[in-house]
């Protein structure tokens, strides 16, 4: 192929935003000529290649939207740590068949036992099948609507959220929740029930809910359209920032 040929395809593929092709058309070439495969063959190649860039693109994209706070995956969560799981109901849960369903998972039990991890990997695997998912602490998505409703912007927040296939509320519980805070919250859970999903985390069991909010009517409400459909785990277990520590001494 000449120069001037393989300029021009060159300056076309990233006209077109074909980077996937124009990373390995060269290598494709090659290789199409070696193994003389048709011209089907070797264009089959070429858009695999692309769609695959494509793909990985989509995924990272959907991932930086969806804010996590650190890349965890299924298969580097230690089940033998935490035996009140059972991991093929979570290994299941990677089906993302809840998502399909609009259906909410709860983690709940102490702190540093995993439930954020789990979280973060499911959210991952969502973001992989390109749904649209954010990751929040409990604690700032009440400030930020709390925010909103100070600015009049409180219904295009609510909107954006109850847009998504997925949103994860971590860690109720940590701080107490007003009685406005608590009015916000319902009024989210309830825009998104039975339309898309959450995964929550909390280390307060349901029955306990009453010492995080303010309005134990309010606190019931949320419960109510939460585990309607939901599946629920209690982990109780060790904590994992513990784990190291506990190692050490029983090394000595």
């Amino acid at each position: 192929m000449s120069n001037k040929l393989t300029s021009y395809l060159e300056s076309q593929m990233q006209s077109l935003k074909l980077k996937g092709m124009l990373g390995c058309y060269q290598e494709l070439t090659e290789k199409a000529s070696l193994n003389n495969l048709s011209y089907t063959e070797y264009l089959s190649l070429l858009f695999e290649e692309e769609l695959k860039r494509k793909n990985d693109s989509t995924v990272k994209t959907k991932i930086n939207k969806a804010r996590f706070p650190f890349i965890k995956t299924l298969e580097e969560f230690d089940f033998g740590f935490q035996p009140s799981l059972k991991e093929k109901e979570i290994i299941a849960l990677s089906s993302l068949d809840f998502i399909e369903k609009k259906e909410n998972v709860v983690f709940l039990g102490p702190p540093g036992v995993g439930k954020t991890h789990l979280s973060v990997a499911l959210g991952i695997k969502a973001c992989m099948a390109k749904y649209r998912v954010v990751f929040i602490t409990a604690q700032k998505l009440l400030e930020e609507l709390s925010l909103s409703l100070r600015d009049g912007s409180l219904l295009d927040k609510l909107l954006g959220y109850s847009r998504l296939n997925l949103l994860i509320i971590d860690e109720l519980g940590y701080m107490p929740v007003s009685k406005e805070e608590a009015d916000l919250l319902f009024r989210l859970v309830s825009m998104r029930y039975e339309k898309g999903s959450i995964i929550l985390t909390s280390n307060y069991n349901f029955n306990e809910w009453g010492e995080i909010f303010s309005d134990q009517v309010v606190a019931a409400a949320i419960i109510d359209r939460l585990v309607h459909h939901a599946r629920i785990f209690y982990v109780n277990g060790t904590s994992y920032r513990l784990k190291g520590k506990l190692k050490a001494a029983n090394d000595r």
